[in-house]
């Protein structure tokens, strides 16, 4: 397994990368972490004419709180979120969804932002980002914007990314202590992509559920917001009969994906599994 023939350019700063994104448009790929790319370029599923390293551009790795939220440069590596890398609610969750991510050896590698660009339907933090509304900042040398993560995911491996443009930043909101947070995944092994997984963020105050959020990934072509299961939360008590309930409800309000691996009727009970436990978790 051998890769196409590339030009290989390794910019140190974010403005040179964007002149070479600008120059070579579609026939340009992005390498930070390469967990995705590189694998795919070996099978010669992906065959960029060139590839642009951005591992050098320093300017890109960080992880800091300003703002009311955390803000993550897109050179984070996944391995960066092993312990909270912010206190209280949100970097307890991270580093929760973490254990999930592929294997050990890739989380030195891979990143946050190199996740949320291969937009693989089974990526946690495709998931995290959407559950928890996040902003991913892009550049290109016509300018900069910031994409909620609710525009930003447009299919299976297809974002809002433009050809020239390069992601620079996500900002998650920071979460206080009222809140918690659960995650619970399926895959036939560890490591493996998930067949299902849920997240679920919660406020809950004397036993009543105050404010929920909740998403679903691996069973369609992108992580899914429930938005009508959220609203049906609030004001329930916080047992496992209405997380039962409400992992039922979540089943339905999805047609599953079905492949090889799993049929969508096997997938409508894994999200009902799925919704209840992480559920169950955000409220111990």
């Amino acid at each position: 397994m051998k890769p196409a023939a590339f030009d290989y350019h390794r910019p140190t700063d974010v403005v040179a990368a964007l002149a070479l994104l600008d120059a070579h448009g579609a026939d340009g790929k992005v390498l930070a972490g390469g967990q995705s790319l590189v694998a795919a370029m070996n099978f010669r599923l992906a065959r960029p004419g060139v590839l642009i390293d951005v591992n050098r551009i320093a300017e890109l790795d960080y992880l800091r709180v300003e703002g009311g939220h955390l803000r993550v440069g897109a050179l984070t590596r996944h391995a960066a979120f092993h312990r909270p890398v912010v206190d209280g609610p949100l970097g307890t969750l991270l580093s929760r969804v973490v254990e999930h991510v592929a294997h050990y050896p890739i989380r030195q590698r891979g990143t946050f932002a190199g996740s949320l660009a291969h937009a693989d339907p089974a990526s946690e933090w495709c998931l995290t980002a959407t559950v928890l509304d996040a902003e991913i900042s892009v550049r290109s040398l016509r300018g900069a914007r910031s994409i909620p993560a609710s525009a930003f995911f447009k299919g299976t491996f297809t974002t809002a990314l433009e050809p020239d443009e390069l992601i620079t930043e996500i900002r998650l909101p920071l979460l206080d202590a009222g809140w918690r947070g659960g995650f619970s995944e399926f895959s036939r092994r560890a490591g493996d992509f998930a067949l299902a997984m849920a997240l679920a963020v919660l406020r809950v105050e004397s036993g009543v559920i105050r404010a929920a959020r909740l998403g679903i990934g691996g069973v369609a072509d992108r992580a899914i917001r429930l938005h009508a299961v959220e609203a049906a939360l609030v004001g329930r008590e916080a047992t496992e009969s209405i997380f039962r309930a409400a992992g039922a409800e979540a089943s339905r309000a999805v047609e599953p994906s079905a492949d090889i691996h799993a049929s969508s009727e096997y997938r409508r009970d894994l999200i009902a599994a799925m919704v209840a436990r992480a559920l169950a978790e955000a409220a111990a």
